[in-house]
């Protein structure tokens, strides 16, 4: 059952197994004050007694909050299509999920198709503190339109566009808000692409390659430029080949990339999660959903961007048989990963780390650390999310049945 109830304003988590940084400390406790850790005790430490609010997390793992920066949508919700209450929709089903922030992310589409998407990504992040508690908005991600129509996956090439002018990176709507981040997936071998990572990074935008078929001495440049960052690795990309590496062998090689990958055993074989996970160490990576409006739904046929999706036993695909997107969650993808032996210190390194190092965010979310946000997740042994609090406000929470 979902709660969407305020905290109080002190509130102390009791007994968790907790991921820090640098440790997992068993049976810690965390004491909430105003939406941040205030202070975190080990099982030795002075216990807090005067918190409003007292949960007893004994048995459970907290972990940072999930951080999203890669998903179109869920719930019959297409971020192209969304009014801040239909994001808010999406916002309060990630959270049951364990995500504490993401980015809604946009497709190639006409120029005029992207204003109200942007409208309301900026309205709900001026209203969703007021709002019942749910993941938090944290900018826009652009997934084109300046990307390789060789590479094109499930997105339109009738939409894609090159790079000539400022005025193409102007005709594309934005976020107005100063904490709003802007991230931009672009091939760097379009016309103007080079010349497009500059003007993105002298704007401050995120800057990532994907969609791409880009030589090496063009990515090479790219990097140079500015680009830091690699979409949904191994994806839309031409092949490894031992002669012609290209994307891949590049971005497996250059520890100065981190990248972002699709752990749903759809995108990618779990020996390939194993061999990304080898080359780049959890350290360069992060965990992304690229879910898409059906998520959420379960099997059937859907439409999204001008055509049928269909999903069946969680995958999908368009009416070319092309894999579209995703139908999991960041909870998903950590728990892939933990199946696979990765430590609970490197999932959250991989699924709110990372991802708030990316947006620059770091120094407010993506780890358990006194003085950063409270936005947290608690799983049971199971891989369960029991708890999902964000600014220290209940966002989920199990019925008292379950133990919570």
């Amino acid at each position: 059952m979902e709660n969407s109830i305020d905290s109080p304003e002190t509130l102390l988590l009791r007994g968790a197994r907790v991921v820090l940084p640098d440790r997992i400390e068993e049976a810690g406790d965390l004491f909430i004050e105003s939406g941040s850790i205030a202070r975190i005790n080990g099982p030795a430490g002075n216990v807090v007694a005067s918190a409003d609010r007292i949960l007893d997390l004994s048995g459970l793992t907290l972990y940072p909050g999930f951080i999203d920066v890669h998903i179109h949508g869920a719930m019959g919700v297409d971020t192209m299509e969304a009014t801040p209450d239909l994001l808010h929709r999406v916002a309060r089903f990630l959270a049951q999920h364990g995500i504490t922030g993401w980015l809604p992310t946009l497709v190639p589409a006409p120029l005029n198709d992207y204003e109200k998407p942007a409208r309301a990504v900026e309205h709900l992040m001026l209203e969703q503190d007021v709002r019942g508690a749910s993941a938090r908005v944290l900018g826009l991600h652009y997934e084109g339109p300046f990307v390789n129509g060789a590479q094109c996956g499930a997105l339109r090439p009738q939409h894609f566009r090159t790079f000539s002018s400022t005025a193409d990176l102007d005709a594309l709507a934005t976020v107005n808000n100063a904490d709003a981040a802007h991230m931009m997936t672009l091939a760097p071998e379009v016309d103007g692409g080079l010349e497009l990572i500059s003007e993105l990074k002298k704007r401050g935008w995120i800057v990532s390659i994907g969609h791409t078929r880009a030589p090496l001495d063009v990515l090479d440049r790219a990097s140079e430029a500015g680009a830091r960052h690699m979409t949904h690795f191994m994806n839309a990309m031409s092949p490894l080949h031992h002669r012609a590496p290209g994307p891949i062998g590049w971005g497996l090689v250059r520890d100065d990339m981190t990248c972002d990958f699709i752990a749903d055993g759809v995108h990618l074989d779990q020996l390939t999660l194993q061999l990304i996970l080898k080359c780049k160490t959890p350290a360069r990576l992060n965990l992304i959903s690229d879910a898409v409006a059906p998520a959420g739904l379960g099997d059937g046929d859907y439409h999204l961007w001008g055509e049928t999706i269909r999903v069946t036993n969680g995958r999908t695909a368009n009416e070319q048989g092309s894999i579209a997107g995703s139908v999991i969650t960041m909870h998903d993808a950590v728990r892939m990963m933990l199946s696979l032996g990765v430590s609970p210190q490197d999932a959250a390194l991989m699924s709110a780390t990372n991802p708030a190092r990316l947006l620059g965010l770091d120094q407010l979310y993506g780890s358990i650390e006194e003085g950063k946000a409270a936005d947290l997740v608690a799983l049971d042994e199971e891989g369960n999310v029991r708890l999902t609090l964000v600014g220290g406000r209940i966002a989920f929470q199990k019925s008292p049945e379950s133990g919570v």
